[in-house]
This record gives C-alpha cells, sequence and structure tokens, in this order.
C-alpha cells in the first residue's frame, strides 16, 4: 500500500520528486492534486466547511474507487475534479497528470497524437485534455498588471489550416488563411499575445495601450501603424528600421518579441502542423505560460500549471468560466 506523502510538508524539490509517481499510478495522482489544492487541510467544495473526511471501502478499508470525499456539515458527496478543469471527465487523473507535466515542460508544445499514443487513449479524449489544459494556462488578463519597463511590441502571421479554394472556378489546394497575431513583451518579463483583426494603426495601438502602463518606453519597427503611439506614453517611442538592415541599434531592438514568435512558428510548423484560426488563441495561451514561467523549473512549471486549474471551467460553446 502507497504511504501517502505529507504534500503541505515537502519542500519543492521533493514535492516535484512525486510527479513522475503521480504519471503512472491513480492514487499517487490524486494525492498529488489533492495536495496542492488543498494542502493538509481538504475542505467541501460546496460549503468551503473543513469538517470533511475521504469515504473508504467498507471491505478493504481504502480509499473509494472514485476517490469521493463527504462534508459532515452539508453532507454532500464530491471529488477534487469539482471546480476544476478537468471536471465531468472520466479520464483518470494519472492521465491528466502526464499531459500537464508535458505541456508544462515542452518549449514547442506537445501534439495531442503523442499524448494520445503515450496514454493509450483515444484522439477525442487527448484532444478534449489538451483543450482543457490550455484554457487552465489562459492569463487572467483582469486582474494581470500592465506591462512595464521596455516592451517591445511586434506583430506577425502566422498561417491557419490548409483547405481547398476556388479561384475562377480552378482549385487552389492547400491554399492558408491567415492569421495576425499582436504581442508585446517586458525586457526580462511577461509577455501578452493575441489575435487581432488587422494592422492598422487604430487597432495596433489600441493593442498596445490596453495592455502597457503609460509610463512603459516602447520598442517596436518601423510599420507605419506605430507611428504616434509615443504620445500616449510617458517614455519614449523607438523604432528599428528592418528594411534597411537595421536589427539593434544601442539597446533598441525587438528581438525577444521576435524570438518569441519564432518558437511559435516552430512548434505551430513542427508539432501540431496546423491549427486553425478558431482555436489558436488556445495555442497562444499555452506559448504564453510556457513564457511567462520561464524562470521555474520544469516542475515548478507543472504544479503552477496544476494549480491554475482550479476555478475554471472548459464551457462549450466558447470558453466560459463557471
Amino acid at each position: 500500500m502507497r504511504r501517502k506523502p505529507d504534500l503541505h510538508n515537502l519542500s519543492k524539490s521533493e514535492l516535484i520528486r512525486e510527479i513522475p509517481a503521480a504519471c503512472s499510478n491513480e492514487l499517487a495522482a490524486v494525492e498529488l492534486f489533492e495536495g496542492l489544492r488543498w494542502g493538509n487541510t481538504p475542505c467541501c467544495v460546496k460549503c468551503g466547511s473543513v469538517d470533511v473526511y475521504a469515504m473508504k471501502d467498507a471491505k478493504t478499508g481504502e480509499r473509494s474507487k472514485r476517490y469521493l470525499w463527504r462534508c459532515r456539515d452539508c453532507k454532500e458527496q464530491y471529488t477534487l475534479r469539482i471546480g476544476t478543469v478537468y471536471e465531468e471527465s472520466r479520464l483518470p487523473l494519472r492521465h491528466w497528470a502526464y499531459a500537464f507535466w508535458r505541456a508544462s515542460t515542452s518549449k514547442k508544445g506537445v501534439s495531442a497524437l503523442e499524448i494520445k499514443r503515450h496514454c493509450q487513449i483515444s484522439y477525442k479524449s487527448a484532444l478534449f485534455l489538451m483543450n482543457r489544459i490550455r484554457f487552465a494556462m489562459a492569463p487572467d488578463l483582469p486582474t494581470a498588471p500592465p506591462l512595464t519597463g521596455i516592451v517591445e511590441c511586434d506583430e506577425t502571421f502566422v498561417k491557419g489550416k490548409a483547405h481547398n479554394k476556388f479561384i475562377d472556378n480552378c482549385r487552389v489546394e492547400n491554399a492558408r488563411p491567415q492569421s495576425i497575431v499582436f504581442g508585446a513583451v517586458e525586457r526580462d518579463g511577461q509577455i501578452r499575445r493575441h489575435i487581432v483583426a488587422d494592422v492598422t494603426g487604430k487597432t495596433l495601438k489600441a493593442a498596445i495601450r490596453k495592455c502597457v502602463d503609460p509610463r512603459a518606453r516602447i520598442m517596436t519597427d518601423e510599420h507605419g501603424g506605430y507611428k504616434g503611439i509615443g504620445q500616449f506614453f510617458e517614455g519614449e517611442h523607438d523604432s528599428i528600421r528592418h528594411k534597411r538592415g537595421q536589427y539593434a541599434k544601442g539597446d533598441v531592438t525587438t528581438n525577444t518579441i521576435e524570438s518569441s514568435f519564432a518558437l511559435i512558428k516552430r512548434g505551430l510548423i513542427g508539432t501540431y502542423h496546423n491549427v486553425s484560426h478558431e482555436y489558436l488563441h488556445r495555442y497562444l495561451w499555452q506559448f504564453d505560460f510556457v513564457w511567462n514561467t520561464r524562470k521555474m523549473n520544469d516542475g515548478e512549471r507543472t504544479i503552477e500549471a496544476i494549480k491554475a486549474a482550479e476555478g475554471k471551467r472548459l464551457m462549450y460553446p466558447g470558453s466560459a468560466v463557471a
């Protein structure tokens, strides 16, 4: 019988060592997820009471097959899945633990097909799992602080899923629509990226003002849409001229934001191959989460992702938080 670790009193390095066991053993996965959510003080997800107990099998004395808890105050039964991205999922938590690990440690992403092969589940289940993990990684934009200091801004075109297109009654094979991704990154700090409709000055300036502090210093390339953005910020607006072969002028450069776009494109081309415009924003969530936690080690980043799953539910149609 596996001895339950005292997760509340474990150090970070000791806690990280529990992750491999959680990827292969269901009880270990349940205990890890419970420990990360509640520590040593489990509580009722319905009423918040701490007067709860883990339900056990009357014959064996071990925990119930569904790993149920029961609250003595409201008499409700529940599991740690309630109120998380894995609520109403019948997939074993060891598969969730493995997918969280891979999504958090792969700089260029991990495909649902790979999760399907490694976990021996259906492709539909792997997609279900990965979409919810990406939703757990989504930033809480209403509470996210604005970017400060030196902020590099740029935009890029991302090719979407291939489809047939007809021009003058002739079929053009593998025509790919393009999505426009805007990005802003703090030097040695956080990144914000999202899809925009176009690259006009109105759209780009609105995107910058939405996520950047007015006291920041803005750096862009020579794109005409950025002209005049300096009037909205106390810091300077400096630009670099790529068309003239200029990529750095003192500390003026957009190399950081461009390198972040390169990681996205290498991931989309090499790992995912095709991503539709409809779902591109979810992949951006994953890439942004990995970038923003890049100073953590792989175990710490995985734990951060698992903790972020609480309080989120991905509902269809669309993405809603319940």
